[in-house]
């Protein structure tokens, strides 16, 4: 329980720090925010091409957060009324949060990656050989859960494991990585993608330890969803014609979202960090490999996998457990 209580307190001191960050709804716009990696591709794609204004919705900010723990709590503040974001912190959100969310469709399944030095590690077994040191994102991260489905796939001790994890957001650790403070790394894409174009491999996927594993979800807050209904169908709606673009013409949904997370890094990355930041060039290459090869990009959610991700990371003490109905309402995805 005490790993739960840290997540919680990470949570809480994340929303003061935020708080500057998220931006209060004004009159009929909405607030929409989305985690800095290709998994929020859809909600780009629709950005670019001015779908949410056709539909009549008001995108009044489009914030983008470093990982999805510090989405998850600026999702505290009212200010955010739809979030394009992982499932595990969304239910992190809801669970220690008590956020008011549904989950109303997903974006893709898997989309996560073990990133190794291949001078290293090139296999499971070799993550424990000695000196070997990997990050990965904080507790309760998609990365985090996959990571101990990793483990516990392996049949690893998870307590000599995690000794030898340093904790940190996907960009730094891949640069750690670069600059050789890291052997490994547990990672959201489009960042494993980046690492391979470096010259590191991969030594699996979240779909192979976890096949069907959900990976985003687009959330809103229950009060968008009690008083403005509709908007929350064209939201769907929405999604789903950016993913039709992802699977129909890749090309195009890859340099639309490549040209989205270069303009947005410049802006989210501390000053200090903008010159290294120049190495990992997110390229329309990047971003197509990733969307296509490394995730399985559908608005479909499973309730049986939603309820087996909420299982296991109450087993690992994150949250308590709890229905997966409570998180859902998937009405609009088969309309």
């Amino acid at each position: 329980m005490r790993r739960k209580h840290r997540v919680m307190v990470w949570l809480l001191s994340l929303c003061l720090i935020l708080g500057s960050a998220v931006r209060a709804r004004a009159g009929g716009k909405i607030s929409m925010a989305v985690e800095f990696v290709d998994h929020a591709a859809a909600a780009h794609i629709a950005l670019k091409k001015g779908w949410f204004k056709e539909k009549g919705l008001q995108v009044g900010s489009f914030d983008n957060y470093i990982t999805g723990i510090a989405l998850a709590a600026a999702l505290s503040h009212k200010g955010i009324d739809v979030a394009y974001m992982c499932l595990c912190p969304a239910i992190l959100a809801y669970a220690n949060g008590h956020v008011p969310l549904k989950v109303v469709c997903g974006t893709h399944k898997g989309g996560y990656g073990c990133l190794v030095d291949p001078k290293r590690v090139r296999k499971p077994a070799d993550l424990f050989e000695a000196g070997i040191r990997i990050g990965c994102p904080r507790e309760g991260s998609a990365s985090d859960v996959f990571m101990n489905r990793f483990i516990e796939v392996h049949h690893f001790n998870r307590e000599d494991f995690l000794k030898q994890v340093r904790r940190m957001p996907p960009p730094n650790i891949l640069m750690a990585m670069k600059l050789g403070r890291l052997d490994a790394g547990f990672l959201p894409e489009q960042f494993p993608t980046m690492g391979e174009s470096m010259g590191f491999k991969r030594l699996c996927d979240a779909l192979d330890v976890w096949p069907g594993m959900q990976g985003s979800v687009v959330v809103v807050r229950e009060d968008l969803l009690e008083h403005h209904p509709d908007a929350v169908r064209d939201i769907v709606d929405v999604t789903r014609k950016g993913i039709d673009v992802i699977n129909s013409h890749p090309g195009e949904a890859s340099a639309i979202v490549s040209a989205a997370l270069q303009a947005e890094g410049s802006r989210i990355f501390p000053v200090k960090m903008t010159s290294l930041l120049k190495v990992f060039q997110v390229t329309p290459k990047v971003i197509e490999s990733s969307l296509t090869r490394h995730m399985r990009c559908d608005v479909g959610v499973d309730p049986v996998m939603v309820q087996k991700i909420i299982d296991f990371m109450a087993r690992l003490g994150y949250i308590r457990p709890f229905k997966a109905e409570a998180i859902l309402d998937l009405r609009w995805i088969h309309d």
